[in-house]
């Protein structure tokens, strides 16, 4: 029996600014509802916390003057959404913090995307870059109006 693997991707540069950032997070939440799940579903939700902290970081910890940062949504056999934020530092590679103190102001991203994430990590991003990854578990693909409008149809 063959089955059918749908691969689904989508990728953008963006200016790593905090407007960048913001757009990244909107431009996640339209792609996943176009893809199937809308903006108050889990998955979405999710998704949008994830982007806009690894978006932020990279706005805040990987920015080099004159360069973006590029945001890519990959979806593999419609069971794991893989996210990337890949920026120009490669030399300043996030740290899992275990715990933080109520009194810190910041440092909690990273301990909020673990919590989102089924896992995440970081990669080399050639030439001096990286790519700061998260993945998150999907449920089964119940398609909205506005995905299967533009469901490919069969033969």
């Amino acid at each position: 029996m063959k089955s059918e693997i749908s691969t689904r991707h989508f990728t953008q540069l963006l200016s790593a600014t905090p407007r960048g950032a913001r757009l990244a997070r909107l431009l996640a939440v339209q792609q996943l509802d176009e893809w199937g799940w809308p903006p108050s579903c889990e998955v979405s939700e999710s998704a949008a916390l994830v982007v806009a902290e690894l978006a932020a970081n990279a706005v805040a910890h990987g920015r080099v003057k004159g360069r973006g940062f590029r945001l890519t949504l990959t979806v593999e056999a419609s069971d794991t959404l893989r996210i990337e934020v890949a920026d120009s530092r490669g030399d300043r590679r996030p740290l899992a913090r275990r715990t933080a103190s109520p009194t810190d102001e910041t440092g909690r991203g990273l301990l909020l995307v673990d919590a989102l994430t089924a896992r995440w990590g970081t990669e080399p991003w050639p030439p001096s870059g990286k790519v700061v990854w998260a993945e998150i578990g999907l449920p089964r693909l119940v398609l909205t109006a506005s995905a299967r409008e533009k469901a490919p149809t069969g033969p």
